[in-house]
């Protein structure tokens, strides 16, 4: 993808890393812990631990909000997953690393938001406006995980 917003997060967990994983990789819970998400439910797989698809409805401007459908594409628990999210206006791209250290885990969350078609060429606009949107959702995993901010970058 090119001209895209990324984000990464990295949160240090006391949690190990299975229990880190499962909770960072079950996508229901992203309205748990994102500020803009306004629910996730699963659409596909619900038997499944964690979902293969949720809809995730995220709040945007002006009140307004959107529904993104993520797709699991890569699963390894309890280390890494891969989850994409598709529209016509926007491609989301939500990568979940999880590591273990001596004391829990290191969750690595990247995000990557790139816009389509007619809105494709404000994309380099986009990254101060994921830049603040990815704090928030920051704060709330190191809330969620009841970790601390590791050494983390804005890409």
């Amino acid at each position: 993808m090119t001209d895209m917003a990324r984000y990464v997060a990295r949160i240090n967990s006391p949690r190990s890393p299975e229990e880190a994983f499962d909770y960072m990789a079950d996508m229901t819970n992203f309205a748990l812990w994102d500020p803009g998400v306004v629910k996730a439910v699963a659409v596909d797989g619900t038997e499944m631990d964690p979902p293969r698809a949720v809809d995730v409805t995220v709040k945007g401007l002006g009140g307004s909000t959107t529904t993104l459908r993520y797709q699991v594409e890569e699963l390894d628990r309890p280390n890494r997953m891969v989850a994409r999210a598709r529209t016509r206006f926007l491609e989301s791209l939500d990568t979940i690393t999880v590591e273990a250290t001596d004391d829990g885990s290191l969750v690595t969350y990247d995000a990557e938001l790139t816009l389509r078609g007619l809105l494709g060429p404000v994309n380099p606009l986009l990254q101060p406006i994921f830049n603040r949107i990815g704090d928030k959702a920051k704060a709330g995993m190191v809330r969620a995980l009841d970790g601390t901010p590791a050494e983390a970058a804005s890409a």
